[in-house]
């Protein structure tokens, strides 16, 4: 939906790359914009930004940055995208809540579904313990240790 808003921004006489749009005029075409359009294309947007800053993070073993930009990333997939649901937005706030856990976001498609929290292993019954007594459902929990992912190897 927010490549929708590229004939409105093509009549302004910009690229045809919305990124590079959105970095430097997606706020002054908010007037021009229909509301839904632009809280889409700053989505989109800012997902990206966040992106790059986790690939920063990462190597850089900060966590808690790397934590930060899930939690931003939730936020802007429940308010600007409008994926989100109350089910994982209840599953969100309550790992919020919880000391040790660096963030939390929707995961899949949305509208329902899982998050994916980053928690310390101290805390990771607590977090447990906190979700399974105010969920307005059941939680199934999946742990999973954090690797370094497909990579290419030599044999």
């Amino acid at each position: 939906m927010a490549a929708s808003g590229l004939p409105v921004i093509r009549t302004t006489d910009y690229s045809e790359d919305l990124v590079q749009i959105i970095y430097f005029k997606l706020p002054a075409e908010k007037a021009i914009l229909p509301d839904i359009i632009f809280r889409r294309a700053r989505h989109v947007i800012s997902e990206i930004d966040r992106t790059r800053a986790a690939a920063q993070a990462l190597p850089a073993g900060d966590l808690v940055k790397f934590g930060e930009l899930m939690y931003q990333s939730h936020d802007s997939l429940r308010n600007d995208y409008e994926v989100s649901c109350k089910e994982l937005d209840e599953l969100v706030e309550y790992a919020r809540e919880v000391e040790g856990v660096l963030g939390s976001r929707m995961t899949g498609g949305g509208f329902g579904g899982c998050t994916v929290t980053l928690v310390r292993s101290s805390a990771v019954e607590k977090l447990k313990a906190n979700i399974t007594s105010k969920y307005s459902n059941t939680p199934t929990f999946y742990l999973a240790t954090p690797s370094e992912g497909a990579q290419l190897l030599e044999l």
